[in-house]
């Protein structure tokens, strides 16, 4: 490898299964080298509950991930997820001592922004600079030279619970990584699937994964507000299986290849074989069943997060609509229902491809693991950090500067 390709790895720990992605920044753009994938039970609705079971489940996946890449795995940038994390707006006021904002200024507002009260058994794992106000003027998005004051901002704080976070950091350790940093899954996602237009217009992410389904709206460009609900893709399969009185494999596959979100674009006559239990002779049922069974369990999951967008307040403020990314949305009708439970235009997240070698995964499905290959590339972009405009930060700005640059 040149010295001058910068290789990352991103590592998508989900409930059903983890993916690590090998990339590496070329002047044609970010280009997939590597992809490793294996099944996962040590999780549950993002959750670590069998320590060795993600261990070997992660090993798995890296050893496929280097066969391919030719390159030895040493870090990675991992993702979060789960009801546990937890998203919450605030505030921070500074006077400017000098009449002119510094860059000591801005990471004073921004530490009293940080000055909220946490439990002693909750981590921030991000600190994300919505806007900042000087004196009477708001939607400021880089103070620094300016005249003024008072300076204030609004920053969005993810917090999530400490062992959780700690377990995922163990279990990659035990498979002989270093974790580079930890980003909640919906950031990371809406780096691979939105567009700078939607994001500045207004728009909510609905990442549906096997275990959660995440949620993330962006005003003005910024992150305003995020959720997680503890349902996905495997109550749908389970549903599945209940309904069709199926071993949960074969509802997975049913899922995958004859699974509709809405029965009205099924045909009357379409029909599909199920495999029975206890080895009983598998069944022909009608398709239209199949949608009687997945329609209402995704209904539920867009009116649970209908109702998550609503409590954020900034509905009216969602021009853009409604992006569905994750493995589930991959399913005939989604967008289209989607749009009926929110009352807005709705369209399926696909990552947007950059370089060679995203044919294989340019899907849904790996939403989550390249937005933790680009977010990695932000990182690890040598030791400057910009804000929006370009200026070079420094200290604890630095942290922020990248999300600054790619939100506003």
């Amino acid at each position: 490898m040149a010295k001058t390709e910068q290789m990352v790895v991103g590592l998508d720990l989900g409930t059903t299964k983890t993916c690590v992605l090998v990339g590496v920044e070329k002047e044609s753009g970010l280009e997939i080298v590597g992809v490793g994938t294996a099944p996962s039970s040590g999780l549950r609705k993002g959750v670590v509950v069998n320590l060795d079971s993600t261990v070997e489940s992660i090993r798995q996946a890296v050893d496929e991930a280097e066969k391919i890449s030719g390159q030895k795995i040493k870090a990675v940038q991992t993702g979060i997820a789960g009801s546990h994390v937890q998203g919450m707006n605030s505030h921070g006021i500074i006077g400017v001592k000098d009449r002119e904002v510094s860059k000591n200024d801005v990471e004073q507002v921004i530490e009293a922004a940080r000055a909220v009260a946490i439990p002693m058994d909750r981590e921030v794992i991000a600190t994300i600079p919505q806007q900042f106000f000087l004196d009477d003027q708001e939607g400021v998005i880089d103070p620094v030279g300016m005249s003024g004051v008072r300076l204030e901002v609004d920053v969005h704080i993810v917090t999530a619970a400490a062992a959780s976070l700690q377990n995922i950091y163990r279990c990659c350790n035990r498979a002989g990584l270093d974790v580079k940093g930890v980003v909640l899954q919906q950031m990371a996602s809406s780096l691979a699937v939105l567009t700078v237009e939607e994001r500045e217009l207004g728009v909510v992410l609905v990442d549906i994964g096997g275990g959660t389904t995440d949620i993330a709206v962006y005003v003005e460009g910024s992150i305003s507000y995020t959720a997680s609900l503890p349902l996905g893709g495997n109550q749908v399969t389970n549903d599945i299986a209940i309904g069709l009185r199926t071993p949960m494999e074969a509802a997975e596959k049913i899922k995958r290849h004859y699974g509709c979100t809405t029965t009205q674009i099924i045909g009357h006559d379409d029909s599909i074989e199920v495999p029975s239990v206890g080895g009983r002779p598998p069944r022909k049922l009608s398709r239209q069943i199949l949608g009687e069974i997945i329609e209402p369990r995704l209904e539920e999951i867009f009116e649970l997060a209908n109702r998550e967008l609503h409590k954020s307040g900034v509905y009216d403020q969602v021009v853009s609509g409604v992006v569905v990314t994750g493995g589930t949305a991959l399913l005939p009708g989604t967008a289209e229902l989607a749009e009926k439970v929110f009352e807005l235009q709705s369209r399926v997240g696909f990552p947007a491809a950059q370089g060679s070698g995203f044919e294989a995964v340019k899907s849904p499905i790996y939403a989550t693991s390249i937005g933790l290959l680009k977010y990695a590339l932000q990182e690890s972009g040598g030791n400057r950090r910009y804000s929006a405009k370009g200026l070079e930060l420094g200290g604890f700005m630095g942290k922020f500067g990248d999300w600054l640059k790619d939100f506003f």
